[in-house]
């Protein structure tokens, strides 16, 4: 009697089903995962502000103004800011806010009017910014 030769394959076949299974997986979660995209501003390119937008203008001096659409820019203090928002957001919650920072100001400034009117429970605000060439 000879003996047993032992067998040096591999069996492929398991890993062949997995990989199946595994594709048939990731086939049916795929069209069910949600991306969100999220629009930065470039240098060179920038969308049309939103004509029903609320400005709310931060100048060099850090001064606020608030310009309603089809009216003329008013100066505010900040307490005055955000009440005359939330009432011109009273009749549409969903009016955007766009804010307007001069070139100068400092960026803590901007932030600090974003967290006020978040605070408030504004929910669309946005930074206008300039395409180059202009």
């Amino acid at each position: 009697m000879r003996p047993r030769r032992q067998k040096s394959e591999i069996n492929v076949v398991p890993y062949i089903d997995v990989m199946l299974v595994l594709l048939v997986i990731f086939m049916v979660t795929a069209p069910m995962m949600t991306t969100a995209s999220i629009d930065v501003p470039s240098v060179g390119k920038a969308a049309q502000p939103p004509a029903e937008a609320l400005q709310v203008n931060i100048r060099a001096d850090q001064s606020l103004s608030l310009t309603l659409p089809g009216k003329s820019e008013r100066s505010l203090t900040r307490s005055e800011l955000t009440q005359a928002i939330v009432d011109a957001q009273a009749k549409n919650p969903e009016q955007p806010v766009l804010i307007v920072g001069d070139k100068s100001v400092k960026y803590e400034a901007v932030l600090s009017v974003m967290d006020e009117l978040q605070r408030q429970q504004v929910k669309r605000i946005g930074l206008l910014v300039q395409p180059t060439g202009k």
